[in-house]
């Protein structure tokens, strides 16, 4: 059972915290929480330690930190928030750093990309689709999401979680 809450409940959720920031523009609380949550979960029906727990908790609450100062200086939202320190959690120190650095790095190319986008005019066909108009308009932000769930999926491979499956 465990096996199977490590193969899949972390990936379904960053998964779906992409697409939804993809088409919505949102990250919805109930993924962040359920991130958290899966997280606790996932501890101790693999039996971590109550250190280790309290180490992936501060670095958890360091990325919050950090994230929220982004997000008031309007740098990203505030679910990309939430969910950069949801994932943190499960990361912990070990590998935060990278996983900040990658997200960092795709978030850069997506909103490059998202600028040479919306300097084009949008196709006809295209703007009949709401959520492809959205990304297109200059006044709508980055879907930072997208970024951070695919660095959370390079990462998630050489975590402790994955390692100890033989992955």
């Amino acid at each position: 059972m465990s096996q199977l809450l490590i193969l899949l409940v972390f990936p379904a959720l960053v998964v779906y915290a992409a697409v939804s920031d993809l088409l919505r523009m949102t990250i919805p609380n109930r993924v962040t929480v359920g991130l958290a949550l899966a997280f606790f979960g996932v501890a101790l029906v693999t039996g971590m330690a109550p250190a280790e727990i309290g180490w992936h908790l501060a670095a958890g609450a360091l990325v919050l930190v950090a994230a929220f100062a982004c997000f008031a200086f309007g740098w990203i939202g505030g679910g990309d928030a939430k969910m950069a320190a949801a994932t943190a959690l499960w990361f912990g120190f070990d590998h935060v750093l990278m996983y900040l650095l990658i997200g960092s790095a795709l978030g850069g190319l997506l909103t490059l990309g998202l600028l040479q986008m919306r300097a084009l005019p949008l196709p006809r066909f295209a703007a009949r689709h709401a959520w492809i108009a959205r990304l297109h308009d200059t006044k709508t932000g980055v879907p930072y999401g997208i970024a951070l769930a695919i660095a959370a999926l390079i990462i998630y491979p050489e975590t402790g979680w994955m390692q100890a499956l033989g992955a």
